[in-house]
């Protein structure tokens, strides 16, 4: 049993929270929503009273933040988590953020003395609360053999990207080529209606031939083809256009500073761009059909 602290119990940290109380380790939990902490509390987690706090007498911390201005702000300074915490913990940040703030407080975390990683994840809500997570994970080697049985039970595929901020890489690598693949199986299956193909057909035709891919087999973005995609369910959201959005545009952030053009990730966030202004990323990111047939 490991004793661990975990500062954000949002859609996906409180799941991954409540997953490593399940399988027996001591949790210090912290978030600024009183409900989501006493959830934890509820299933045998130890409320913390700061973010600090959380990190004082653990092995490991895990963190699950918004963004990269929110992981600079817990883990830097003279009240973060990097100087409150005990000489020899782990910290492992899941958050997705951009690569340069991951890097760096990872070098800061380093340069106390303390190893990191950033584990960023992939599989949505669903994966959080199943255990099934993907977790791409930057930072060294020793570190991320120290972490893996802890990332193992909050998911199923556990892989080590290599260095500081690799993990954010994959993640905005991995999003990016979701985002836009997404919107090519959209457009398609609206072509395809147009032109008086019918749903059904084109995926059986489509999903065994050179155009299959996730966004279709996996996750259609009409409803019928696959029963469990949320274009069943009026697209409510296993990952919302608004997280796509923050992903792809962190894609653009990184494309930018490497100076590697991704001419249709910039066209893919513009239109989920288009959903925000719309009042519409609140809903799947697969509900981006809808914009391109002018429902919304």
């Amino acid at each position: 049993m490991a004793k661990i602290g975990f500062i954000g119990l949002g859609n996906m940290g409180g799941p991954m929270a409540r997953n490593l109380v399940k399988a027996g380790h001591a949790l210090k939990v912290f978030d600024l929503s009183g409900p989501a902490v006493a959830g934890l509390v509820e299933t045998g987690a130890e409320k913390a009273a700061t973010a600090a706090d959380a990190a004082k007498g653990v092995e490991f911390v895990v963190t699950m933040l918004p963004a990269g201005e929110h992981v600079r702000a817990v883990y830097l300074g003279d009240k973060g988590l990097i100087a409150a915490a005990d000489k020899g913990t782990l910290f492992i940040d899941s958050s997705t953020i951009d690569v340069p703030s991951a890097r760096d407080v990872i070098a800061a975390a380093e340069k106390a003395g303390m190893a990191m990683l950033d584990a960023p994840v992939s599989g949505g809500v669903g994966g959080a609360e199943a255990g099934t997570l993907t977790f791409m994970v930057g930072g060294s080697t020793e570190a991320f053999v120290r972490a893996k049985p802890i990332l193992e039970k909050m998911g199923k595929n556990i892989f080590h990207a290599g260095a500081a901020g690799n993990g954010q890489v994959a993640k905005v690598c991995n999003n990016m080529i979701l985002g836009i693949s997404m919107i090519a199986v959209s457009e398609a299956f609206a072509l395809g209606e147009k032109l008086g193909l019918d749903a059904q057909t084109l995926f059986d035709i489509s999903s065994t031939a050179s155009g299959q891919c996730w966004s279709m087999t996996s996750y259609c973005p009409v409803p019928g083809p696959v029963p469990t995609s949320p274009a069943n369910r009026d697209y409510k959201p296993g990952f919302t256009a608004g997280m796509m959005l923050k992903d792809l545009r962190l894609a653009q952030d990184a494309s930018r500073a490497a100076k590697s053009p991704t001419p249709l990730g910039a066209q893919a966030a513009q239109l989920y761009a288009l959903m925000e202004a719309s009042g519409h990323d609140g809903i799947d990111f697969s509900g981006v059909i809808k914009l391109i047939k002018g429902q919304i």
